[in-house]
């Protein structure tokens, strides 16, 4: 009996308490119609001129997706033909100056010059500045004799793999080029030993010896009527 009390009471709190929530006019319990909110005329035109482009907007789409598609072959072939030149001897361009490569190597005077020149440079314990002189005015003189013939484009590795310079005058640049790439874009210090280094390399840079023609071109030159 007693719990069919408590049922009842706390059935007729509930009861009271919907009641005067009911009463209650600030709250809404029945919802007649739902007016859809009207879209800006912008917002209407947009959606408008974007329907009339479609047609248009999907060409364009195709055509972008075709050139960079286009962009990435071209890019794959001129990687490809890198690839394949890599170990290719460049070619000098610009008038030829001489038949053999002769014409290419510095002269005495010429050579003596840069020499004392670098010389007084590492006597002021400049190495670093007497090395790059070495390297940048052989650029140069390969440059004067060969107008245009030294790229921008190329590096000093690429110069030191050039067809016109026999074999033994290209590894002594190559040895130059290395020691001043590794000072100039590597941070490595030059010193006395490697400036003795790099002058050494210049002066077999510069022997007539290092540009006579080897016995294999000799032979095809003999062969030549």
């Amino acid at each position: 009996m007693a719990s069919s009390g408590r049922a009842a009471a706390a059935s007729d709190i509930v009861a009271r308490a919907h009641a005067r929530l009911l009463a209650d006019n600030s709250l809404q319990f029945h919802f007649t119609s739902f007016v859809i909110p009207r879209a800006p005329d912008w917002l209407v035109a947009l959606v408008k001129a974007l329907q009339a482009m479609g047609p248009a907007l999907r060409i364009l789409f195709w055509i972008a997706i075709a050139c960079l598609a286009l962009a990435i072959v071209i890019w794959a072939v001129r990687a490809a033909i890198k690839y394949r030149r890599r170990d290719q001897p460049y070619r000098l361009g610009g008038p030829n100056l001489g038949a053999e490569p002769t014409s290419l190597r510095p002269g005495a005077g010429r050579a003596r010059a840069l020499l004392e020149e670098a010389d007084r440079l590492a006597a002021a314990q400049r190495f670093e500045e007497a090395a790059h002189v070495l390297l940048f005015r052989t650029i140069a003189d390969l440059e004067s004799r060969r107008p245009r013939a030294v790229r921008p484009a190329l590096t000093s590795r690429d110069i030191a793999a050039l067809g016109e310079i026999p074999p033994l005058a290209r590894g002594a640049f190559a040895a130059i080029a290395e020691l001043v790439e590794r000072s100039f874009f590597g941070g490595r210090p030059v010193g006395a030993a490697e400036f003795a280094t790099c002058r050494g390399a210049y002066l077999k840079f510069a022997d007539p010896q290092s540009w006579a023609p080897s016995s294999a071109q000799a032979s095809a030159a003999s062969a030549r009527p």
